[in-house]
This record gives structure tokens, sequence and C-alpha cells, in this order.
């Protein structure tokens, strides 16, 4: 790799370094407001030493001759999340004096928004840590959207093809310009971040409370003020709430522009974002009534209940309305399996994407009618978008890398001392970014702090691979990327 591309590479994280330095002003706000002066020279010196390795990485200049091939883009893609994370954590380490392990853990978690958590005694923690852990979910959600809008479909990483953008030679154009969809989209986020705040404030939490939460929802992040998750509120009316933003953060952001725009059934015809609503209604009527005859919850009460958790799994927000790993272990295996299903592209959630599933029954049936009639000439097409050999092929060999990591993980948890449960769900919910596995360890009423850190650094990869679609980091370990 050259020299001027990788100055270029520098520059551009050393942006990101700044971006991030910035960024630790809005907790210093905080704990001014609250009187929480002597939480505030951590983030201070935090914000200082990143802002020094930024300028340092940008103060040669942009190099003119340097221009970034779809190759680079792995390399500065899967960076940028290991650099900013490995500064982001920090104020962690400054306040509450924990490992490096322990804050990069931590930090990993927030801006790959899987919300699994380390820290306990979030109801008295400083309220600048718990807008920082909130503010990494909400910017690794916006960074997540305009990766997988523009970057992952040039990439042509696990079908995403599909979602072509026009950074990406867009072939449903959206806007004229790519950076207009980037305003559009930004914009966007902003405002669903803000009326969730106020629907929340309204409806019964803090206005601090209202803030976290609303950019851990619209981020499908999962990380709250509250070591009982949503539990610590009763309302009825902040479950739905979070179940409607959790829902928003999940759906493509790029229908939202082309709705914004004049296309007023861009999400209503979206196949994607049909079967994701209609899958979730689905499980919640069924696990809801099941609910209902298992237990002492009127039918209403435990449909409120199962849409909150079941959202939160399937979307990978992670945050939980009492631990449903007590249902019994009918729930407790259908949780597994939704841990593995994730939002729609596009959107800030994690897992395999519902579009894969989609795609994958398409080809399925698509298979079955050539067995009937080998002669015909049948074309698959998945949204109005021929389903090619390329994009089967690169959808297979996602799906097999996927499960071969969580199996991989989950190995390496086991050989590290954790019981068969704890390895299992911990690699898949790393993998998926989903936040809360399942027993008694890390379940939704644990954390994983107890955890050794050969295993949290293990699962600190999974989240790093899960949320960069896998291939995009694995390519970087092939002898063949780094020859020219």
């Amino acid at each position: 790799m050259s020299i001027a591309v990788l100055r270029l590479i520098g520059f551009i994280l050393g942006i990101f370094l700044i971006t991030l330095a910035v960024s630790m002003v809005i907790p210093m706000f905080t704990l001014v407001v609250y009187d929480r002066s002597d939480d505030l020279s951590a983030f201070l010196w935090s914000s200082l030493i990143t802002f020094v390795c930024g300028l340092a990485l940008i103060i040669r200049g942009r190099p003119e001759v340097a221009q970034l091939r779809p190759r680079d883009m792995y390399l500065l893609t899967t960076a940028s999340w290991v650099v900013v994370c490995a500064f982001a954590a920090l104020p962690m380490v400054l306040i509450h004096h924990i490992s490096y392990t322990d804050a990069f853990f931590e930090t990993m978690s927030g801006i790959t928004t899987t919300g699994s958590t380390i820290l306990t005694g979030l109801d008295t923690a400083s309220p600048g840590l718990l807008i920082w852990r909130s503010m990494l979910h909400w910017l690794g959600g916006i960074g997540f959207i305009g990766m997988a809008v523009a970057i992952l479909p040039l990439l042509r990483v696990g079908g995403m093809r599909l979602f072509q953008t026009e950074s990406s030679d867009w072939s449903e154009k959206v806007t004229p310009r790519s950076h207009v969809a980037a305003k559009y989209i930004l914009v966007l986020y902003l405002g669903l971040t803000g009326v969730s705040a106020l629907a929340l404030w309204v409806a019964g939490m803090t206005p601090f409370e209202a803030i976290n939460h609303a950019m851990s929802f619209i981020s499908t992040g999962g990380f709250s003020t509250s070591d009982a998750s949503l539990a610590h509120w009763p309302q009825p009316a902040i479950h739905w709430i979070s179940v409607v933003v959790m829902i928003l953060g999940s759906l493509p952001f790029t229908l939202y522009v082309a709705t914004l725009r004049g296309n007023r059934s861009a999400l209503l015809k979206d196949h994607q974002v049909r079967g994701f609503i209609g899958f979730l209604v689905i499980t919640w009527l069924l696990l809801g009534t099941w609910l209902c005859f298992n237990s002492d919850y009127g039918w209403w009460e435990a449909f409120r209940i199962v849409a909150v958790n079941v959202t939160s799994v399937v979307t990978t927000t992670g945050l939980a309305l009492g631990d449903y790993t007590l249902w019994g272990s009918f729930a407790v295996l259908l949780f597994f399996y939704l841990t593995f299903v994730g939002g729609c592209s596009g959107s800030t959630a994690g897992g395999l994407k519902i579009f894969r599933f989609q795609v994958a029954s398409s080809l399925l049936v698509g298979s079955l009618k050539q067995l009937i009639h080998p002669r015909a000439v049948i074309r698959k097409k998945y949204n109005g978008h021929p389903i090619d050999e390329d994009i089967a092929r690169s959808l297979l060999t996602f799906s097999f890398f996927f499960t071969i990591t969580i199996g991989g993980i989950a190995l390496g948890l086991a050989l590290i001392g954790l019981d068969w449960t704890t390895a299992l769900s911990g690699a898949a919910t790393a993998v998926c970014n989903v936040g809360p596995g399942l027993g008694t360890i890390i379940g939704p009423a644990g954390n994983f702090s107890t955890l050794p850190d050969a295993a949290k650094w293990l699962l600190t990869i999974g989240m790093l691979l899960g949320r960069l679609e896998i291939l995009t980091v694995l390519v970087l370990l092939t002898p063949v990327f780094w020859r020219y």
C-alpha cells in the first residue's frame, strides 16, 4: 500500500478524532449543569489527547495525488471503528478507574450499537459518563447508516449491492447528489432523536433520561441510565414509545429520504420493510398469546411486555423489560433465534438483516421451481432487483462466514472456561450486535463485568466483525490484500 494512500487514510482518521474530541464538550457541559466538576477533568484530558492526536494526523494536509480505491475502503472502514474506540475509551478509564480492557469493551459495545455492558450502579453514575455512552451509540448509529448506504454496496459485501446508493452508483436515485442525501439522513436522524426524546419526556422520563434513551433507541443501541433497563419505568406509554422508536431506527433511512422528497409510498411498498413489520407483528401475537396462557399476565399486558422485548432483540437494541429468560425454555430458545434476525439494510440495526432471509427464500423457491421445470428460465428478483450470481454468491459467502464467526468465538469462549450457554449466546449477541445474552451471567438481568479479560477481547472482536459485516474485516487478514 502506497505511502500517499496511508497518508490519506491517516488524514481522514484525524478528522474523525477531532470530531470525537469536540463531541466530548457535550458531556463536559452536562457535568457543569449537574455540578459534577469532579469528573470534568477526565473528559477535558481525554478531549485534549484525542484532539492533539487527530491534529498530528491532519497537520501535513490531504495528499492531492492519492485516491482511495474500493480495496482501500476496507482498511479505512475497519481502522475508523478501532481508532475511534481506542480514544473514546479514555474518559471511562479516568472516571471509573477501570482497566483499559473494560473501557475498550464498553466503548466498542457503544459505538457498534451492541449495548453489552460491564458497568453497574448506573442509577447513580456520573451524568457525563451516561451521556457519553449514549452519544457513542448515536454516533455509531449514524456512522453505520453512512457505511451501509455508501460503502458496503460499493464493496459488494454480503449482497449489499441490492441497495446501491448514489455514492456507489445508485440504481434508484433518491437525490441528485450523494452529499445531499447525507444531509437529509443526518437531519432525519437528528429530528427523530429530538421527537423521540420529547415523547419520552412527556410519557414520564426526566429530560436527561429521555435524551439518553432517545439516542439509544434510534441507534438501536441498548445502553440505559438504569441497571434495571426499561423495567425501571413502569409507564406503558414509555414502553410503546420505545417500540415505535426502535422500529423507526430499524427501517432504511434512504426510504425516509425518498418519502420526504415526494415518494409517499416508498416505505409501504418496500418488500424489506413489509417483511420486517410483518415478522414483528406475527411474533408479538404468537409469543404474547403463549405468555398469556403460561403466566399470570392478562393478554394485553403480556402483549405489551412481549412487544418490547421482541422488538428490542429483533432490532438488536437489547434493552429489556424484565428477565425473559425466566419465561421457560420455549421463550429462551425463541429469543435466541430472534437474536440473528436484525432490522433492515441501511438502518442502524445489526444482525443478519431481514432482506437476507427474504432473498434466501426467493432463491429457495426458484430452485424448487427449477427442479420441477428443469428447462424453464426462472428469473429471480427481490424488490424489483434481479438476483444475479454475484449477489447470490456474496450473500452465501457472508452467511457462511457469519455462522463460522459465531461458532469460532463460541468455541474460544468455551476454551477460556465459560459454560456453553454463556459462550454460545455471548458469541451470537456480540456478532449480531444485540447486547444481552442468555443465562445467569450475561442474560438480560446480568452483565459482562465478571467475564475474564480474554473473553471480553474476544467478544469485542465479535462486535467489530458483526458491525462491519464480517468480510470487510476478514479481507484485511488475507496476504493478497497487501500485495499491489
